[in-house]
């Protein structure tokens, strides 16, 4: 201890001698001394802060040089999947899912040679299935229509769309890429939570409208669901459905909280909100509180809407309480055009740790959940699935489709296409390439002209990619996949397809016998309370 405080206080006491020598030498000898004398001045300054400060322990142990910490600490991330991490093992995205994005978007070659990098031996290798007798690429991507037996004005969805993203978590510029290539690619813009701004509409994107807990865009000064602004703002030719955010991926469960040092005046215009004051979006929504009130205020959502499609996003965690929906949706004769199911992989511009990590169903058993709820309960033909949760390749799209969706969303992958670099600093306003901020320079630096096309052309060339996958495997439209076309290692020496390793139920299952590993929980479920 003794030895460590010579050191500590000798190299402060040294850095203050030699800034005073050059100081005094600048002053007699010669002003080209300041060039030496500054910068000592600065590091003797520092290194007596460093020892009279209280909050680092580190810094009073090793004034000046435990800086270097966290130096290191702070471009950690980009030290790792620039210099540690293999080329398919990073987390979130490893570096092959973001150069074949980079690559879409960019329009060049999206391939690589050699062969595959991964252990295709290893457990949870998944692989899809090739025919000995492949079919010509269909000429156009097929769409999918949203739209039940109540919805008057359907929507044709595309196989891959831009995934829920607000205004205020990324910037305008971004957002504005998006819509426009949106635009220019025939694809739907999910608006995320946080309101309808202007550059969602300026771009001339089909918008799909998402009201969080928060009901901003359509709130009333307390904070309650406002009907009448939202069936005005609903009625925009731009915004072609209507969404309710129930839960969300990577935080299920949770609200939350935009500072009030971050709501501008543009913020608060969008989000219809006071200026500059702390804005929560409670973890429970005021509209309902049973199964059976979420149903029927689906029902109102879409005629206030005018008969546009209108649906509901989760992140599944209970299988009662899916079920309790159904039944709910059974006892009013009430459907949603659409569910979104959003993985526990799914993304966030800001999370704690504990909730990214430990709450919330993956998509693969949430989508099989929700599918399988539904054919069961014989809702199915009715109501479209959309899968969002780390869908960046046309292998991604394949496997959602075969899982149980009918099309998919992406956030993280279109953020690629527009610039982003994985940077993960989302949540500190410091995104470096302008695209997860609101600092007005740093989102600059986003040109929207540049990124409208980059996102077009990743979206066309996945989409594109998906068919050529399908076509390989002898399909020409997405109704033909089934489980059996995908298939996991689950020991060194068994694979299953994926018929064989979950269960399907068939239509109406659930009404007439449940099987047994259902029965109990389709027992428990109950229209009017969520257990």
């Amino acid at each position: 201890m003794a030895r460590l405080s010579v050191v500590r206080f000798g190299l402060v006491a040294g850095l203050v001698v030699l800034a005073a020598g050059a100081a005094v030498l600048s002053a007699t000898v010669s002003p080209w001394w300041w060039f030496l004398a500054g910068p000592l001045l600065l590091l003797a300054a520092t290194g007596v802060y460093d020892v009279i400060q209280r909050r680092h322990s580190v810094l009073r142990n090793y004034p000046v040089l435990g800086h270097l910490r966290f130096l290191l600490e702070s471009i950690r991330p980009e030290l790792q999947q620039y210099f540690v991490e293999r080329n398919f093992d990073g987390r979130p995205y490893d570096r092959d899912v973001r150069s074949i994005v980079y690559q879409r978007a960019k329009g060049t070659a999206a391939e690589e040679p050699f062969g595959t990098e991964r252990d295709v031996y290893a457990e949870g290798y998944e692989f899809l299935v090739p025919s000995l007798a492949p079919v010509p690429v269909p000429d156009h991507a097929p769409r999918v229509r949203v739209g039940g037996p109540d919805c008057t004005k359907p929507y044709e969805m595309a196989l891959l769309n831009v995934s829920a993203m607000s205004f205020g978590s990324l910037s305008s510029n971004a957002i504005l890429a998006l819509n426009q290539g949106a635009a220019r690619g025939g694809f739907a813009h999910d608006t995320g939570e946080g309101g309808l701004s202007e550059y969602h509409l300026r771009g001339g994107g089909d918008l799909i409208w998402e009201i969080g807990t928060g009901y901003f865009g359509c709130r009333t000064s307390d904070g309650d669901f406002d009907p009448s602004t939202f069936a005005d703002k609903a009625a925009h030719d731009a915004v072609k459905c209507v969404s309710l955010k129930l839960s969300q991926g990577a935080k299920p469960g949770m609200g939350g909280v935009l500072p009030g040092t971050k709501v501008n005046a543009e913020i608060a215009r969008v989000r219809e909100v006071p200026m500059g004051e702390t804005v929560v979006s409670p973890p429970y929504h005021r509209v309902f509180s049973t199964p059976r009130e979420l149903v029927q205020f689906i029902a109102r959502m879409r005629e206030l809407a005018g008969g546009k499609p209108t649906g509901f996003k989760l992140c599944v965690g209970s299988r009662v309480q899916v079920l309790a929906v159904c039944k709910a949706m059974l006892a009013e004769g009430v459907t949603p055009d659409f569910i979104v199911v959003d993985g526990a992989e799914g993304g966030t511009g800001a999370a704690p740790l504990e909730f990214a990590d430990h709450l919330g169903t993956p998509l693969t058993e949430g989508l099989h959940i929700v599918h399988n709820a539904l054919v069961g309960t014989g809702l199915r033909d009715r109501i479209r699935l959309g899968a969002s949760g780390k869908v960046a390749t046309g292998a991604d799209v394949v496997k959602r489709l075969i899982q149980g969706a009918d099309y998919t969303n992406a956030a993280r992958a279109m953020m690629f296409a527009v610039g982003c670099i994985q940077s993960q600093r989302c949540h500190t306003n410091k995104c470096p390439v302008g695209v997860a901020t609101q600092d007005p320079r740093r989102g600059r630096a986003l040109d929207v002209g540049d990124k409208t096309e980059r996102v077009r052309r990743y979206q066309e060339a996945t989409v594109a990619s998906a068919m050529r996958i399908m076509a390989a495997m002898g399909v020409s439209d997405p109704a033909e996949l089934s489980p059996r076309l995908l298939r996991r290692r689950v020991d060194p020496r068994t694979v299953l397809s994926y018929a064989e390793w979950y269960d399907w139920l068939e239509p109406g299952q659930l009404l007439a016998e449940p099987p047994r590993d259902w029965a109990e929980e389709w027992v428990a479920a109950d229209a009017d309370r969520f257990a």
